[in-house]
């Protein structure tokens, strides 16, 4: 049931700025529905009524899904903190998908995603003994996401946007958890990454100099990256 979740939050948010969420597929109207005879969304990224293109490619949820999960197994955290990254990398699949096709961070899925990461390490913390790590996970979430904003405020658009700052309230908070280090260490992955991206497409002529790509998947491929080096 979690799959077809993850898919119809792909498919409902990837609207351009403005415009409603979507309630049905774009060619035939059928209701987006994630279960039963009637279903709309598929693995095959199909609408299961007319076939048309619906929210994110082929198996491309299943596989980003199945690829964090083995990921954090692998990390091997405690329970309590595990249960708060797999809270946290629920919201962010779909949240990544979103940005690359409409380059939005909805508000209806950062909010919980940030919130409800905090409190499950403020209860991982209690369990585990370490207010300490959730007193800084707070800090550098809070922290990055204000300097985030600060640079939509200060250069307009060619700064981040406030959903890459929305967006930094978990990320860098998961990462905070860790420790400084790791809040370094998985930002920088994250611009290191969103630069050599953009200078590839560049080369191919894939985009313009004054085109803007997504921060979000870089930022969670960053904070991905730091938490699982962090069991190292």
């Amino acid at each position: 049931m979690i799959m077809p979740l993850l898919r119809w939050a792909v498919a409902t948010h990837s609207v351009p700025a403005g415009d409603p969420w979507r309630t049905g597929c774009p060619q035939c109207q059928a209701p987006i529905r994630v279960s039963g005879p009637l279903r709309t969304l598929s693995p095959l990224g199909r609408c299961g009524a007319c076939g048309a293109r619906i929210g994110a490619p082929p198996l491309a949820v299943e596989i980003a899904a199945v690829a964090a999960l083995t990921g954090l197994v692998l990390a091997s955290h405690p329970w309590p903190v595990s249960v708060a990254l797999l809270w946290w990398i629920g919201w962010m699949i779909p949240l990544v998908f979103i940005d690359v096709a409409v380059h939005r961070l909805p508000d209806r899925l950062t909010y919980p995603a940030a919130f409800g990461t905090w409190l499950m390490l403020g209860a991982a913390a209690l369990v585990t003994g370490r207010p300490d790590a959730w007193v800084r996970a707070l800090v550098a979430g809070v922290g990055v996401g204000l300097l985030f904003a600060a640079t939509t405020f200060v250069f307009g658009a060619r700064g981040f946007g406030l959903g890459d700052a929305k967006l930094a309230l978990s990320a860098a908070a998961v990462l905070g958890w860790f420790g400084w280090p790791q809040v370094i260490l998985g930002l920088l992955i994250a611009f290191v990454a969103s630069g050599g991206w953009a200078v590839l497409l560049l080369a191919a002529r894939r985009i313009r100099w004054t085109q803007q790509l997504p921060f979000g998947p870089f930022l969670v491929l960053g904070a991905l990256a730091g938490v699982l080096l962090a069991s190292l």
